[in-house]
Order: C-alpha cells, then sequence, then structure tokens
C-alpha cells in the first residue's frame, strides 16, 4: 500500500488538483533539481513551468517560494497514467497540489489564503 492514488476534492480542473506531485527532474535557473527536494523544508512551493512571468506570491514569500523551472518528459500520475503538463502549480508541503495554473494566476491568490491564510 503505498496511497499514491488518494485524491482529495479541491474542485473542478486539472487532473493534477488534489493529486500527489510527480517527483520530476526540474531544470531551475539555480541548477537540476528534483520536485521533493523543493519540498525538504516543509514549506509549499509555487513552481511556473510555462513561460518565465512573475506571480505575485510577496505576501506568502516567507513560507511559498515561487520558482520559474522547466520539465522535459511525460507526466504520469499514479491511477490516471500520463497527464497534459500544466503551466504553474502550487504545492502543498505534503507534497499534494492546491492549485494548477494555465499560464495566468486566475485562482492562486484563493489558494494562498486558503491553504496560508490571509496576509
Amino acid at each position: 500500500m503505498s496511497g499514491l492514488d488518494i485524491h482529495y476534492d479541491l474542485g473542478e480542473g486539472h487532473p493534477l488538483l488534489g493529486r500527489r506531485m510527480p517527483d520530476l527532474d526540474l531544470a531551475t535557473p539555480g541548477g537540476a533539481v528534483r520536485v521533493f527536494t523543493l519540498l525538504h523544508d516543509a514549506d509549499a512551493v509555487l513552481l511556473n513551468l510555462g513561460e518565465p512571468w512573475g506571480f505575485d506570491v510577496s505576501p506568502w514569500a516567507d513560507r511559498v517560494p515561487a520558482i520559474d523551472a522547466k520539465h522535459d518528459g511525460d507526466w504520469e500520475l499514479p491511477a490516471l497514467g500520463r497527464v497534459a503538463a500544466p503551466a504553474a502549480v502550487l504545492i502543498r508541503p505534503d507534497g499534494y497540489v492546491a492549485w494548477v495554473g494555465d499560464g495566468t494566476d486566475t485562482g492562486l491568490r484563493d489558494a494562498l489564503i486558503t491553504w496560508f491564510g490571509p496576509r
């Protein structure tokens, strides 16, 4: 038993929403890193996987670093298989995806408030 197929109902949207983030190999401005390495400090992470642009997470910057990253390859999820790569994801400290972006920040502020409180 692994529990990797657990899905929290966080609303409609990308199939990754409410599921465990895959431990992908990422290319970041700071070098190569795996997703779960970014979670070692028990902080959330906002990954921008699309075109570099600024997400305004400044009120939560002490708890939610925003990282531009690229991943080459498929996204595979337990129990689902391949899914389309999102433009951005907000990953909770437990490794589950709290928000999926489509190239805009629509819904990001609400997700940050829900999971990390108002600032």
